[in-house]
């Protein structure tokens, strides 16, 4: 069984193997996966195959806080959205994953139009603005 695949992206050897998640579904270095994935993690039920850039971070959500009642923001998560049909999906990110390429995901998601982000949050998916770049940090880097 192979150990490794080529990333499509960036083309750089990427173990299947990833701390923190049981499967790997992207590239630690660039962080773009492949569309392989149909209905759960793990799955390999897809037929388009297409490379998935990562357009964004969200967090996971974790409950609600006790005290306010709102939700309770929980790991740090990467968007992809597929070239090949559009699909979008959340993972998330590994141990080994380069926190200066979770970094530039999120600078450039910055960018994004306001359009992007209103159908993403038809789906229920709230990109990380500017005001959670502390948070990012602290889960990339911990408190200093």
């Amino acid at each position: 069984m192979k150990d490794k695949f080529i990333c499509e992206n960036c083309h750089r050897p990427v173990p299947f193997r990833a701390l923190g998640t049981a499967h790997r579904n992207h590239c630690p270095f660039c962080l773009y996966s492949k569309h392989v994935d149909e209905e759960t993690s793990g799955d390999r039920k897809s037929l388009c195959g297409g490379l998935m850039e990562p357009v964004g971070l969200t967090f996971k959500h974790e409950g609600e806080d006790k005290f306010t009642g709102q939700p309770r923001r929980g790991e740090i998560m990467v968007v992809h959205r597929c070239l090949g049909c559009g699909k979008i999906s959340l993972n998330r990110i590994a141990g080994d994953d380069e926190p200066q390429a979770i970094l530039k995901v999120f600078k450039k998601s910055l960018k994004k139009p306001s359009g992007f982000r209103q159908e993403l949050e038809k789906q229920g998916i709230k990109l990380a603005e500017k005001n959670d770049e502390e948070e990012i940090r602290i889960q990339l880097f911990g408190r200093s």
